[in-house]
């Protein structure tokens, strides 16, 4: 049977073993033995649990829409783009995490909730992926700024354009502007583990 730990718990906790590196491909490679290099911070293995956690509530929120049926054709087309980044950006968070000898949580790991009609048509599944979008934008914004392992710091911010660039089109299928800000804010850690626990079951 598979034990399911609370976000909170997974952000906290300091996984030990290795475990296989779950992508490949010279960039991640790369990515990972750069990690592995020299030991990496406590707060830097909690800002990589958290991002984690918050790929896997992206993951699941775009599968759960996605297979709703209630989606319009563009928002359809523009779910399964993203699906395929948050896929890529989990891979690469767990490439990082299994380099610095950590195992990194899985969607058997935690168990996610949303609020009521949440699925029920296009605007409500668009209305809450940019809330998942801004969310983790702020909280890859938060660790570039924070981890203290230069490492890490281009591919967070590199997953950061990512989602930024997600929040752009689903403004931009809601018809609302797709440029906001000039400086988007980032969020702090606590913020972030906050933000996540409305969504943990």
């Amino acid at each position: 049977m598979t034990r399911r730990f609370s976000r909170a718990g997974l952000v906290r906790r300091g996984a030990a073993g290795g475990g296989l590196v779950l992508a490949s491909g010279s960039a991640l490679g790369a990515l990972a033995r750069a990690a592995s290099a020299a030991p990496t911070p406590d707060a830097d293995l909690a800002y990589l649990r958290l991002l984690i956690a918050a790929e896997l509530l992206e993951a699941d929120f775009l599968s759960r829409a996605l297979a709703s049926g209630k989606l319009s054709k563009p928002g359809s087309s523009l779910l399964r783009r993203m699906a395929a980044h948050e896929k890529a950006h989990y891979a690469g968070l767990a490439n990082l995490t299994v380099a610095a000898g950590q195992t990194p949580a899985t969607a058997n790991d935690i168990d996610f909730s949303y609020p009521k009609g949440t699925f029920a048509s296009t605007t409500s599944i668009v209305k809450q992926a940019a809330r998942l979008e801004q969310l983790a934008l702020g909280a890859y914004l938060g660790a570039a700024e924070n981890v203290q392992t230069a490492s890490l710091r281009l591919p967070l911010a590199q997953i950061g354009a990512s989602e930024a660039q997600h929040c752009g089109a689903l403004a931009a299928l809601a018809g609302r502007p797709g440029i906001e800000s000039a400086f988007a804010p980032s969020l702090q850690m606590d913020a972030v583990s906050d933000a996540l626990d409305a969504y943990e079951s």
